[in-house]
């Protein structure tokens, strides 16, 4: 077992050291949030270092090797921090942060829909494109392809256009039932503090009056007492 000699004549193990540096290393990535882990995989993809010298294919391998273990956590510290964030705010922002995550579900939920009728539209051309060419040659062949690009390219672009349309219309609906429900709650709480006013005020009033009632009586009976 290797040990070093520091400059007081103690003794350090290095394995020691060693675990000590993972250990604050691990405790400090249990802490990172979903950003960061984010632009860190962002970041070795993108920007090479000196001593890295791979491919991108690698520099995507190792980037992801290293940081794909990390998301659950930052994604658990992430939604963690939001919560308490919201719980801190008002009723505004909680509303702010249900309306952004359900505009940014339904986008990523269109996104995955066109990504699935994407595949499935490029294994349906490819399984067909294999059969007919099995089946036929030359310039048949030649034109069946031509028709095949034509439907696949015309089926892709109904499907975006579909998708595209029907997720900017959530996106649109969601935030008009955000902004009505952030309108309604405002005029709620409008009236609410403005009949809370009008009931203090009426409260000091009252106190006043009866006050002012109070002391003049008790003037009154001192007036009459002295006579």
């Amino acid at each position: 077992m290797a040990e070093n000699s520091n400059g007081n004549g103690v003794y350090v193990d290095e394995e020691e050291e060693e675990e000590e540096i993972k250990l604050k290393q691990k405790k400090q990535r249990l802490k990172e949030t979903l950003p960061e882990v984010l632009n860190r995989i962002a970041s070795a993809i993108l920007f090479q270092e000196p001593a890295d010298a791979g491919s991108l294919l690698r520099r995507i391998k190792v980037s992801v090797a290293d940081n794909a273990t990390l998301l659950p956590e930052a994604s658990r510290n992430s939604a963690r921090d939001v919560l308490i964030w919201t719980r801190r705010g008002t009723p505004f922002r909680a509303l702010f942060v249900i309306s952004v995550g359900t505009v940014t579900f339904v986008a990523l939920t269109g996104l995955l829909v066109f990504m699935l009728f994407f595949l499935a539209a490029t294994v349906n051309a490819i399984v067909i494109s294999l059969l007919m060419s099995l089946a036929a040659a030359g310039g048949f062949l030649a034109l069946f392809f031509a028709f095949v690009t034509a439907i696949y390219i015309g089926a892709l672009s109904i499907a975006i256009f579909a998708i595209s349309v029907t997720t900017f219309w959530a996106i649109v609906a969601i935030l008009m039932i955000t902004g009505w429900i952030g309108f309604i709650y405002t005029v709620w709480l409008v009236t609410r503090k403005s009949f809370g006013f009008a009931k203090h005020s009426l409260d000091v009033t009252g106190s006043a009056i009866s006050s002012y009632t109070t002391a003049r009586h008790a003037r009154y009976q001192i007036h009459t007492n002295s006579k």
